[in-house]
Order: C-alpha cells, then structure tokens, then sequence
C-alpha cells in the first residue's frame, strides 16, 4: 500500500530509522558471528556460493571481515585545518574567564566587536578545544561547584520535629518574609513574626531579604513581643541563615528548619501575611522609602495587636487574651 501526501523529509526520515533500528549495537561482533556461520558452513561440506548465500552476505565481504573484522574508520584522510589563530584562542580563553557561564552566543558578539572575523561555531570549537586541554571549565560543572560552594552548613538550625506544637506564648515563633509591590518598579521585603498561641504580631519592611536583615528584624521582635522568645521556626530561604542563625545561637533560642515542600507547616504565619496584605497595604496609601514606610507599619502593628479582635480568640484582641492568661496563672482556682 502507498500511502500519498507525505512530504519527501518524512520518507527520508524513515528509511534512516529503519537502517539505524536495523543495525546490530556490536558491529565488530556481527562481523566475527557471519564469519564464524561462513567458517561452519564450508566445513560442513558446502561450497564458498552456497556458505555465503546462507549467510547473507558476499564472499568478498566476508574474506574481508575475515582479514579485518574491525570497521575502517571514516575520518577523512584531509581533515579541514583550524583557521582559528593564537591570538582569538587567548581572546576567547580571556573572555571566558571573565564571564565563565557563557557560550559561543554571547562570547561570539564580543569578539566580532574586538575585530575578530570568526563565527559562532568557530567560538564554539575553540571553547571545546580549551575544555579539553583543561584551559576552561565547562559550564555545567561550574553550575555544580558554584551552588555546592553556597550551600552553608547549618551550625544552629535543626530540622522541625513532626508534630512538634507550642504549649505557652513564645514558645514556638512563625517568621515569614512578603515580597510586597509599593508602585511600578519599586518592591519591599515584609518580614512577619507570628505567634500562633498568642496571637501576637511583629513586623519590619526592608529594601532585600537578606541574612542581616533577618537578624535586624530579630532584635526587634524580642523587642516587641511581650514574653520571652524559646524557639523559631523559618522556612529555607538564604535570609534565615548566616547572621541570623548566628544571632539565634548568641540570644540561646532554639531555631528550627522547616522540611521542604511542606509550608502548611507555617499556615498561622501565612494568614497573618494575608491580614498584612489585604488590611494594611490594600489600604494605606503608603510612602516608597522603607523608612517612612515602618512608622506607620508599627502604628498598624499596634492596631492588630491592642485593637483588632481575633476570631480564634472568642473575639478578643491578643493584649486582652495575654491580661487574661496571666491573671489566671497569678490567681488560680483553690477549686
């Protein structure tokens, strides 16, 4: 059956799959198994025709794989000379260590612009030859070295145990960080610090996520929650490490690491970054400069905390449900 309408590269293409699935993986093995079947066959009593037609091949084939079962090489004998010359290799080699994570795309333009007439693909086997000699590193394996290089190890944090829940105010703190939108182009790191028994809320805008200023906005949630601090509990992010772990292991609080792909885990600190999203910068027509941006953060701080009543606490603001608590731990019941 002919099948009609198929353009000619599909043809093509099949018959070039059809010879690669029909060739044996171990050629040289191929050729040694028709010899030997050719071999048996004369001495079994039949003539080199007939042993060769049995076979399947030709006879000329076959005393030649007898003589050499090792395919030929199909290397031209008068390969094409490298037109490169010392001064582009130096050139690309110099150009690649400063910029070690590009390729022949982006190394290519430079050099035309330096005056160099050579293309794309001449960069290209330049860098290959330089990878080879060990001259440049390819850039995969930089990838490899350089993430492995940032990997800190932790000297504080500990993996949060499963389960693991605070039983008293502080005892367990949520800490967060919000990539907040001021206007077009200008953007802001909210750092929230939320405890799930109390309630309680303390929050810092700064210009990056960085590990210093995660251990700024620690200074200033001890500061401003109104019991003392045991433990935190953060996600993965960079900010939370470095100077903030070391701050956490000089105040003696206990840091813990949440596992990855598990940020239910922070769920009570995630609903507060809402209440911040949606109450506050929903509302406030707010100032671009962080440092005018935190006065009135900290009046809605205030807010959230004094004034606003909590569902979870019968309706009740945390400052009221902290006065009731610690009244009942002063006066207990002689009941």
């Amino acid at each position: 059956m002919q099948v009609f309408g198929l353009q000619g590269s599909v043809y093509r293409g099949a018959r070039m799959a059809s010879r690669l699935a029909a060739q044996t993986p171990n050629i040289v093995a191929a050729r040694r198994e028709a010899v030997r079947r050719f071999e048996q066959a004369r001495r079994d009593g039949l003539s080199a025709v007939q042993a060769a037609r049995a076979v399947g091949c030709s006879r000329a084939t076959l005393n030649r794989w007898a003589k050499r079962d090792v395919p030929k090489s199909r290397r031209p004998h008068h390969t094409r000379p490298k037109t490169w010359t010392s001064a582009l290799i130096r050139a690309v080699e110099h150009l690649r260590e400063h910029y070690p994570m590009w390729g022949k795309a982006k190394l290519g333009p430079l050099l035309r612009d330096q005056g160099f007439s050579a293309s794309d693909a001449t960069i290209g086997r330049i860098l290959k030859s330089l990878m080879d000699r060990g001259r440049v590193q390819p850039a995969s394996v930089l990838r490899k070295t350089s993430a492995t290089g940032r990997r800190r190890p932790r000297t504080h944090a500990k993996r949060l145990p499963k389960g693991l829940k605070p039983k008293v105010p502080g005892g367990l703190i949520q800490i967060d960080t919000v990539f907040i939108t001021i206007e077009p182009g200008k953007s802001i790191k909210h750092f929230t610090a939320y405890d799930p028994i109390a309630k309680w809320t303390v929050a810092k805008v700064f210009n990056r996520a960085t590990a210093t200023s995660a251990a700024l906005f620690l200074d200033k949630v001890i500061a401003d929650m109104p019991f003392p601090i045991q433990a935190i509990q953060v996600d993965g992010g960079s900010e939370f490490k470095a100077e903030f772990e070391e701050a956490c292991k000089n105040k003696a609080i206990t840091l813990y690491d949440l596992p990855p792909k598990s940020p239910e885990i922070n769920g009570a600190v995630e609903r507060c970054n809402g209440a911040w999203r949606y109450e506050f910068y929903a509302v406030y027509d707010l100032p671009s400069n962080v440092d005018a941006i935190n006065p009135i953060l900290d009046s809605f701080q205030h807010i959230y905390n004094h004034i606003r009543p909590h569902g979870a606490l019968a309706g009740k603001t945390p400052a009221c449900y902290l006065k009731s608590i610690q009244a009942a731990e002063q006066n207990p019941s002689h009941m």
